[in-house]
């Protein structure tokens, strides 16, 4: 496996799928910045208010997919969700189905959001449980003020970065920062 991280303004990302499992991909896709097309044939009430206008109400044709560069696909039962990932394949889009390996050209790993610092633990689809063991350790590791850690650090280095200060210099002073504040025990 190889770990990216997708800019959602960049990449047309769309969801295809029913029940709980698909509501909770598609909140986790929000959390990310992504506004994917939701393409659902029933829905239910939670899922369609959440995708609002986004909501399509039939499984994505061909040139549905041909706009689309990831499709994540779950609760659609086996032959949907293995036509669907052939389909998405001929049109050369990263397909994942949900907790079904052979069908997953990706993995989307388990998250920790605090602001702009982005944290992933991934199995390669292995062991989702083991993922989410981890990522619980690493929320209680770096709680929500990491958020505005970051922020203070950004400021830091772009100030220090203006004020003509090389990255080696920056780096150091960061590290020195990072140690005074006592943030990394």
């Amino acid at each position: 496996m190889i770990p990216l991280a997708l800019d959602p303004s960049r990449v047309a990302i769309a969801l295809a799928g029913n029940g709980p499992l698909a509501l909770r991909r598609l909140t986790q896709l929000r959390e990310g910045g992504a506004d994917p097309a939701v393409f659902s044939p029933e829905p239910d009430g939670e899922l369609a208010a959440l995708a609002g206008d986004r909501l399509v109400r039939a499984l994505p044709a061909a040139g549905d997919l041909d706009r689309v560069g990831v499709l994540y696909v779950m609760g659609l039962g086996a032959a949907a969700e293995t036509a669907l990932a052939e389909l998405a394949r001929s049109r050369r889009v990263l397909v994942n189905v949900e907790d079904v390996i052979p069908l997953c050209d990706f993995h989307s790993p388990s998250v920790v959001r605090r602001g702009d610092l982005v944290m992933t633990v991934s199995t390669g689809g292995r062991s989702p449980t083991l993922a989410s063991l981890l990522r619980q350790r690493l929320e209680a590791l770096f709680p929500d003020e990491w958020a505005e850690r970051l922020r203070s650090i950004a400021d830091f280095r772009n100030r220090r970065r203006a004020e003509g200060a090389s990255m080696a210099e920056v780096a150091q002073e960061t590290r020195a920062l990072i140690d005074r504040e006592r943030w990394l025990p």
